[in-house]
């Protein structure tokens, strides 16, 4: 007879508080990274503190698919909830659009597509009490003029904010590879020249695009450079976060390559004038620099972000050499362990691939046995029915 026992629901683990996470530096660079939103959106809030992040960057819905599950009433209560028990405003939060997204697109029917999942994103940052979305303009594909997708795009956007309320929609630089619009600075004041409401456009600098376009950032001269052209092309009142990346491609590559923190051809000197410069302070400057297993990573990055800002530092300094070296280390053990896991992953699929193959190949020797023996009783019957003279 079986047992009428109800099994005993599984409780929910308790939902995260401040104390379950290192203190996060008080500073007024809003530092953080593009953390996972794996299992619901709400886990993305609970991933930035775990790195001791004071800003964070999140998919509201999956990057590579045009449509995603709805948002759940109890994912965005918990999300909301988060935020204020985690301590994070809405404006240092900078989610990021569907890389599928091409507002520019000159066929109608395919920039509808794109205009669609921009609207979905947008609800679904609003659903949040979210402020902002960052997404990539778009391109020509090579099938029109610069300034026509720059209209395509303009257009797309001025519709967006009459479908909603409040949310500022963000364009990023691009590197320039290809027919993509938004690597010269002109390009994306072009698109915002064409904006109605002003107030709900924004732009986010990403270090690595902008230096793979031909803006050499790594001196402070150079620096300054750039933000002087930001201002007369687009103006800073405009700036809404940055994507703080460095390149594994050098200058004016076209290659969209990100790398760690001072590990590439920018080097960590470029973002002491990030994180020494008073027009980024208040707004969320993410990472998007190789994501490891292991979050150390990332959390040695912020450290040393968090330690640089408004210091002053001799250029080329000793102390951007020792911190250098810190995010290498911990960069390399990373990756070494990466390197196993994935190499146990590999053994592993190949352990069940020879196993598969094992038993197919047992099944195909005992469907042969079987074979030759029904042949072998056919044999028998037949020479016992010509020996009875049956035809």
């Amino acid at each position: 007879m079986k047992s009428t026992r109800k099994r005993k629901k599984k409780e929910p683990p308790p939902e995260p508080t401040l104390a379950d996470f290192p203190p996060r530096p008080v500073n007024a660079w809003k530092l953080g990274a593009h953390v996972s939103a794996a299992g619901g959106v709400e886990n993305a809030v609970a991933n930035a503190a775990a790195i001791g992040a004071n800003a964070f960057a999140l998919f509201v819905k999956s990057q590579r698919k045009w449509a995603g599950p709805p948002q759940t009433e109890e994912s965005i209560a918990k999300f909301k909830s988060r935020l204020e028990t985690l301590q994070y405003s809405p404006k240092h939060v900078l989610p990021h659009g569907s890389y599928l997204i091409n507002l520019g697109h000159p066929d109608e029917e395919r920039r509808e597509k794109a205009y669609e999942g921009l609207l979905d994103e947008l609800r679904r940052c609003e659903q949040l009490g979210l402020q902002l979305y960052n997404f990539h303009p778009g391109s020509t594909t090579g099938a029109i003029p610069k300034e026509t997708a720059i209209a395509n795009i303009a257009g797309c956007l001025n519709r967006a904010h009459k479908e909603t309320r409040e949310i500022v929609t963000v364009i990023e630089n691009m590197a320039g590879a290809g027919n993509v619009i938004g690597a010269a600075f002109a390009e994306i004041g072009g698109i915002i020249k064409l904006v109605e409401d002003k107030s709900r456009v924004g732009v986010c600098l990403d270090t690595c695009h902008m230096f793979a376009a031909g803006y050499d950032i790594r001196t402070l001269e150079g620096w300054r450079a750039m933000m002087n052209e930001f201002e007369n092309e687009i103006g800073l009142q405009y700036l809404r976060g940055m994507h703080i990346n460095d390149s594994k491609a050098d200058l004016a590559s076209k290659k969209d390559r990100h790398q760690n923190i001072g590990l590439g051809f920018l080097g960590l000197e470029t973002f002491h004038h990030i994180v020494t410069d008073e027009r980024v302070r208040d707004i969320p400057l993410v990472m998007e620099t190789p994501q490891y297993e292991d979050v150390e990573v990332w959390k040695k990055e912020l450290e040393v972000l968090n330690r640089m800002s408004g210091l002053e530092i001799d250029e080329g300094g000793a102390d951007l050499g020792r911190w250098t070296e810190e995010i290498r280390s911990v960069v390399q053990k990373a990756s070494e362990v990466e390197g196993k896991r994935k190499e146990r992953l590999k053994e592993n699929r190949a352990m069940r691939a020879r196993k598969v193959k094992g038993e197919v190949e047992e099944v195909v020797v005992e469907e042969q046995g079987e074979v030759m023996s029904e042949l072998s009783d056919l044999t028998d019957d037949e020479e016992n029915t010509q020996g009875l003279g049956v035809i």
